[in-house]
């Protein structure tokens, strides 16, 4: 889960500080820095709670919620398909190679194959503008049972529901805690408990908090570099939606290996865990933590990227937590 606590919001202080002192001296994506420990800590105790990981494939379904502009579902609908399909290393599903490393008491590993398996269009905002966390299991239903479009299919056996919510949307603790977040569903509101994860777009109401590295922190006290008010260009030209690829593979891998809210994690509580995402926030390459995020490519444009994606996509997504190598780590790492 995507929580920007008063730590992480210092972390990003912090970050975004290093940027500033970093841009003068040299403005490129290969920062020219110490290799730095990328998270790798005794200290982390990440614990498996004995709960299921998500191990049969998984099949996805979205629910857009209000009005989408159409070039940026499909820059979604490509990251999504990247997961399960072949691109140059390094790819998405080379990423996901990390997160397959969790497993179940049976010793199952979470599953190699996400498939988008459906599409809703909420475009009526049947839960209105303004929403709780409890609104997406409102927003599910509503999806799974509609009569005025299709509805999605309620698949309790491999189904994982994804709501995404458009630029005009306002939902609690958006862009003051969190840019996403997952749970489950109560049978009591949607009939059956299927894990969900809701992520929001933040290219309007706070691109600085929840689309880093792509938009200036206002509340970083700091003017951002001259002629811009970006520090890193967004690979697919836009920070919202690049920003919001990188929560939205935060929340894939915490659902995944937590979708109970009771397999691995960090922590002694269970309402607030720091799952495997949550563990590298900020970390997009060798050398990155403590403020950095790390080495990075760019393309021909000069925008950083850490991914490769179908159809010539590229994509920058944070690390996630290798429980091998114990410490964040990603495919475009250096060693």
């Amino acid at each position: 889960m995507q929580n920007l606590h008063l730590l992480t919001l210092l972390f990003y202080v912090s970050f975004f500080q290093f940027l500033v002192s970093s841009w003068s001296l040299n403005q490129q994506y290969y920062f020219n820095q110490e290799k730095n420990y990328e998270g790798s800590s005794d200290l982390i105790d990440l614990k498996y709670h004995m709960g299921p990981v998500l191990a049969s494939p998984i099949n996805l379904y979205i629910i857009w919620y209000g009005q989408w502009n159409p070039t940026h579902q499909s820059t979604i609908r490509d990251f999504i398909d990247s997961f399960s399909s072949p691109a140059p290393h390094p790819s998405v599903a080379d990423w996901w190679r990390t997160v397959m490393l969790y497993t179940d008491q049976t010793g199952s590993n979470i599953t190699n194959t996400i498939m988008l398996s459906g599409e809703f269009s909420d475009y009526k905002y049947s839960q209105g503008r303004y929403l709780t966390r409890l609104s997406m299991q409102y927003i599910i239903k509503h999806a799974v049972t509609s009569s005025y479009t299709r509805p999605l299919p309620l698949n309790y056996h491999s189904g994982l529901y994804l709501v995404l919510t458009s630029s005009d949307v306002q939902v609690q603790e958006f862009c003051r805690a969190v840019c996403g977040f997952h749970y489950f569903t109560f049978p009591s509101i949607v009939g059956v408990t299927v894990p969900y994860a809701w992520v929001g777009y933040s290219g309007r109401q706070c691109p600085g908090m929840c689309a880093y590295p792509f938009a200036w922190p206002k509340y970083s006290g700091m003017k951002p570099p001259p002629g811009t008010n970006d520090i890193m260009g967004a690979p697919n030209r836009d920070a919202g939606i690049d920003g919001m690829i990188s929560v939205i593979a935060h929340e894939m891998a915490e659902v995944s290996s937590n979708p109970l809210i009771n397999a691995w994690y960090a922590g002694d509580d269970p309402t607030a865990p720091n799952e495997i995402a949550d563990l590298c926030l900020g970390v997009y390459g060798s050398g990155g933590g403590g403020g950095y995020m790390g080495v990075v490519y760019k393309d021909s444009r000069g925008n950083g990227y850490n991914l490769n994606g179908v159809r010539g996509r590229k994509f920058l997504v944070q690390w996630v937590w290798n429980p091998v190598r114990r410490r964040c780590f990603g495919p475009n790492a250096l060693d």
